[in-house]
């Protein structure tokens, strides 16, 4: 495809119109009558993407009452068939993956490689828990009142309808991630889509619905946030918020209000350690990966990177060296390293913490500048130097191409810079002494870190919680509680044999309950038992 052509040539107007159909809206309604069609602008080249209709709160309150209609009849559905659901989903997103890309690069200009890590990483949370739903949600037996007289299991239940808010930085990891799960649990979902990557959503639940999905078990709406994702948040029985701190403070303030739970991934300022014996080669190629994919629009990406002051120079030397390397484009191919910004606000927010930076005397080692020669939203891999407290990039996030280096004297003191500040999703330590560093990494507060990885191993872990500690949010993707979030536990007791109290009102056989339970409890304490 040409690098002039940003909108993919397979995308037609019927594609369009027919993903669009997937938006809940009220039939009834007159097109003149409602608010108007949103059109995201392509990163590539700034042209309009596609006219997306625009929701009403009526019409989020309409999705709702249809996903709560076919969440009762899809939480009687038997496991294997919602897990060969996922699975038939899985591999038709394997087949067209092409056209996902196309999509997701469209809509997103992040380079091909960042957008098919997404492809990777949805196929993989399909495939994942199509295998493991049932054993996450098996009942599980529990010791009784009293035992062999009392039988209990916990059980799960689904929630009921979930609402998944999603952003734009990730449209189909995040969009889609969330849901699989939450549907394997017996659940309904309503997705409000980001305005800036809606076809990516509206093409995947085409998708889900070729693979057999319910018509109304998954429906999306599309609009401004504070319109449309309130009133979602407003109707559901669970929400699934992943976007700024400060818009997650307002989902689980309002969440909470109605007794509501609510899992919230948001922002971060990530640290990276390199420790005086680390592999510099590597680490530098480890914090290029770690801190420029996805054009560093990614919340676990690395923005601050504490070296060892006996290998700083080296390691600076190297990360300038291979930032330098790398290659900025906008093509449909993987001829690019980097792709561009999403938006506007995106240059001008890293374009004000560079600047800011350099004018109160940081120095800028590579990048640092705009590229409008390349397209219009283009800024280059930006490493610094010298950047001091009183800078904005210091402790802000700045969610794009851009980090900052800082020398270090000893494993405390990079334990201490790297907890400054209220973030903590992602860390990182490289070192040959794993075993140390895995010492180290316990007294990060961080929801993740990574030893000898930048920032992918923990994400792609599957198995393993995916989520934050202070700022960077509640809660938990990925494995058991990626899962079991969107159930409640029941307690299921059944009991046999005895009574639990006395057998007649009399004071006499009070007493003699009373007498003969206190000797049962002294016996389990002689016992041992819990």
């Amino acid at each position: 495809m040409s690098t002039d052509q940003a909108r993919p040539a397979w995308v037609t107007d019927e594609s369009i119109a027919r993903w669009c159909g997937g938006v809940r809206r009220d039939a009834k309604r007159d097109e003149a009558e409602g608010p108007e069609p949103l059109a995201a602008l392509a990163p590539f080249d700034l042209s309009p993407t596609a006219a997306v209709p625009t929701c009403t709160p009526e019409d989020v309150a309409e999705a709702v009452a249809g996903a709560r209609v076919a969440q009762a009849a899809w939480a009687g559905t038997p496991a294997k068939r919602r897990a060969d659901l996922v699975l038939a989903f899985h591999d038709l997103l394997l087949k067209r993956q092409d056209q996902a890309l196309d999509l997701i690069q469209w809509e997103t200009g992040k380079a091909r490689y960042h957008a098919w890590m997404e492809v990777a990483q949805v196929v993989t949370i399909a495939r994942h828990y199509a295998r493991r739903a049932r054993h996450y949600l098996a009942p599980h037996r529990v010791r009784g009142m009293i035992p062999g007289a009392t039988r209990v299991q916990e059980v799960r239940v689904p929630k009921g309808v979930v609402g998944v808010i999603s952003p734009w930085n990730y449209p189909l990891y995040l969009g889609v991630g969330d849901v699989l799960p939450a549907l394997l649990a017996g659940n309904a979902v309503v997705s409000k889509a980001d305005s800036q990557t809606a076809l990516t959503l509206l093409w995947t639940r085409d998708l889900m619905a070729e693979a057999g999905l319910p018509t109304d078990l998954w429906q999306i709406v599309t609009g401004p946030g504070s319109v449309v994702g309130t009133a979602l948040v407003d109707a559901v029985d669970y929400v699934c918020f992943t976007g700024s701190t400060a818009t997650g403070r307002a989902v689980g303030e309002r969440a909470a209000r109605r007794l509501v739970g609510a899992s919230l991934e948001l922002g971060g300022k990530n640290p990276l350690i390199v420790r005086a014996d680390a592999d510099i080669t590597a680490a530098a190629a480890g914090t290029v990966a770690a801190a420029f994919a996805n054009t560093g629009q990614m919340c676990i990406h690395i923005e601050r990177v504490y070296v060892h002051q006996k290998v700083y120079d080296a390691f600076r030397d190297e990360l300038v060296r291979a930032t330098r390397a790398l290659r900025l484009g906008r093509t449909y191919d993987y001829s690019a390293d980097i792709g561009s910004l999403t938006s506007k606000a995106q240059l001008a927010a890293v374009g004000s913490h560079v600047d800011g930076a350099v004018a109160k005397g940081a120095t800028v080692l590579a990048g640092g500048k705009a590229r409008p020669d390349i397209g219009p939203l283009f800024y280059e891999p930006t490493v610094l130097e010298g950047v001091t407290p009183e800078m904005a990039v210091c402790g802000e996030e700045t969610f794009g191409p851009v980090v900052s280096l800082y020398p270090y004297a000893s494993d405390d003191e990079a334990v201490d810079l790297a907890n400054q500040g209220s973030y903590g999703l992602s860390a990182s330590i490289w070192s040959k002494d794993t075993r140390e560093a895995a010492r180290l990494a316990r007294r990060i507060r961080s929801g993740s870190v990574n030893i000898n990885d930048g920032a992918a191993a923990a994400a792609g872990s599957i198995e393993a919680g995916m989520g934050g500690m202070g700022d960077s949010g509640l809660g938990r993707r990925h494995g058991a509680e990626g899962i079991r979030k969107y159930t409640e536990s029941q307690t299921l007791a059944t009991q046999r044999l005895l009574p639990l109290g006395p057998t007649k009102p009399e004071e006499s056989s009070v007493t003699s309950f009373i007498r003969r339970t206190n000797g049962q409890l002294a016996l389990l304490r002689r016992l041992g038992v819990r």
